[in-house]
């Protein structure tokens, strides 16, 4: 095993594969971290028995939170989410709604004018709202659902605005999180929060993936409508962290010398974003040892 004593400059690894790893959300998230998935895995395994609960404050896509619920990783999972039309999605997903869904998704006549319709629509139940806000997500480009983002146009092979609409995926998807939702639960609610109301128990873990908009990166304002976040009360709460956490950010010194300053400890990982373009981002903790540079 290789422990990073703050920052070596050199990636963890090789960008991993998603194609390999089990896609669970129904959300197409931009910051979605199903490339790291490999290293949530061997996070959770090396804190064995010692975390009942996993909460993931800033959910969006919640990927990691529901890997850790279908793989058993940890008994129960909490996720939260500030933004009302993502939360909406959740609330709806694990209150008894997946299969009207699901039969939605599935019976919905995917063109511009019925796009351009419901999304006009003015039905304001929990369902439509959860619906529209999937439909929305998979007709931005991107999967962008801030303000002013703009619907495709073009699209894979030129299938316009149906080229991320893939019905039986989704379907399938929401299915499969309703048959274990049981094991999580969800908060509308700002992530900081839950994490000060939750760092007290020894048995609570955290995997925190907030907006990236410290060191004055824009990237978080242009994707998420909630963007803001106080990274120093962040970073303060997750210092006071009973049991462990793994937070992730943008590479920068500003973030490097806040964990400093914390006593944290940080990682380079290597990654690809949406373009295929390796880059790489940061992996922050109390306890990096079970972090291996030789694996990939």
């Amino acid at each position: 095993m290789h422990q990073l004593e703050l920052f070596s400059g050199t990636p963890i690894e090789r960008p991993v594969n998603v194609a390999s790893v089990p896609q669970r959300s129904p959300f197409r998230y931009p910051g979605g971290k199903t490339w790291l998935i490999p290293q949530i895995r061997r996070w959770l395994d090396n804190l064995g028995k010692s975390s009942d609960l996993l909460i993931e404050p800033f959910a969006g896509g919640g990927i990691v939170g529901l890997t850790a619920a279908f793989e058993k990783l940890t008994n129960r999972v909490l996720l939260v989410e500030l933004d009302e039309n993502v939360a909406s999605v959740w609330q709806a997903l694990l209150s008894g709604s997946a299969k009207w869904l699901a039969d939605e998704i599935m019976n919905f006549d995917m063109t511009q004018q019925s796009v351009t319709e419901r999304l006009g629509s003015t039905d304001s139940s929990l369902q439509e709202r959860a619906f529209k806000t999937l439909l929305r997500n998979r007709v931005s480009h991107g999967g962008i659902m801030a303000p002013g983002a703009g619907l495709i146009k073009f699209g894979e092979s030129k299938k316009g605005i149906s080229s991320r609409w893939y019905p039986q995926t989704l379907a399938k998807r929401i299915s499969d999180i309703d048959r274990i939702r049981d094991r999580i639960n969800f908060v509308h609610d700002d992530g900081l929060n839950i994490v000060r109301q939750y760092a007290a128990r020894s048995d609570v873990v955290f995997f925190i993936d907030p907006p990236y908009t410290a060191a004055g990166k824009r990237a978080g304002a242009r994707l998420y409508t909630y963007n803001e976040v106080n990274h120093n009360l962040l970073f303060k709460y997750a210092e006071s962290i009973r049991g462990d956490f793994l937070m992730t950010y943008d590479k920068s010194d500003e973030v490097i010398e806040m964990a400093r300053q914390h006593g944290f400890k940080v990682a380079e990982i290597a990654m690809r974003n949406t373009h295929h373009t390796q880059m790489s981002e940061l992996l922050i903790g109390k306890d990096l040892q079970w972090i291996s540079s030789s694996d990939g």
